[in-house]
């Protein structure tokens, strides 16, 4: 079976549409999905069928963890301990948007999902029908990008249909991303100065490196 396409407006995302989506997801499916930057594979983080089933849709490594996307720096903030200050800081000037921080994991969530590293990578993404989806669900969703390890990431459900296949069995369609460039990532689970940029995406790495270390 084709995976089904599940046409949500990604200005005004309709109620009972996100609620569609999100018993989707509490039920354990794997949904592909826009962000603001490509499409994802959104999954309940806690359901560890879900998780694994992510990894065997992109075939993908076990020992890297899943980014999740957050509705709020609170909800962040439950997910991850000892936060450090500046943590705050680049949330504040940053989300939602394109940053993707790497914290201390929380006790809360499966070692599955932080591949026993003991930290997690979480945003808040500039993007209405995720955080609608988050918000009706009341928890994050996984967030890794909606394509097989070594092809190119998707800015359309219609490339995430050509890629998954038979996959995935639900794919939101919510259009063209807005960008086409992934997230930028800080880790900030080491103690200061050992913060570092992992990968420079839509925010510029110098931009990162003057809050760091300021």
């Amino acid at each position: 079976m084709p995976a089904e396409l599940l046409k949500i407006d990604s200005s005004q995302p309709e109620a009972k549409l996100v609620s569609y989506a999100a018993n989707r997801i509490r039920q354990g499916l794997v949904l592909g999905m826009p962000t603001d930057t490509f499409y994802g594979l959104a999954a309940d983080p806690v359901n560890l069928r879900a998780v694994e089933r992510i990894y065997e849709i992109k075939s993908r490594s076990r020992h890297k963890p899943l980014s999740l996307l957050v509705e709020s720096v609170d909800q962040a903030a439950e997910l991850s301990r000892n936060l450090p200050s500046v943590f705050h800081e680049l949330a504040q000037k940053y989300w939602p948007g394109p940053l993707t921080m790497i914290v201390k994991a929380s006790s809360r969530l499966p070692l599955k999902v932080t591949a026993n590293t003991g930290n997690v990578a979480i945003r808040v993404p500039a993007a209405a029908i995720p955080v609608a989806i988050i918000r009706e669900m009341g928890f994050p969703i996984t967030a890794t990008s909606a394509n097989l390890v070594g092809a190119p990431e998707c800015t359309t459900a219609e490339c995430v249909r050509e890629q998954m296949g038979e996959r995935v069995p639900i794919i939101v369609n919510g259009g063209p991303t807005q960008r086409d460039l992934p997230t930028t990532i800080v880790d900030l689970s080491g103690e200061p100065p050992e913060w570092q940029i992992i990968r420079e995406g839509a925010i510029p790495a110098d931009e990162i490196s003057q809050i760091l270390w300021h």
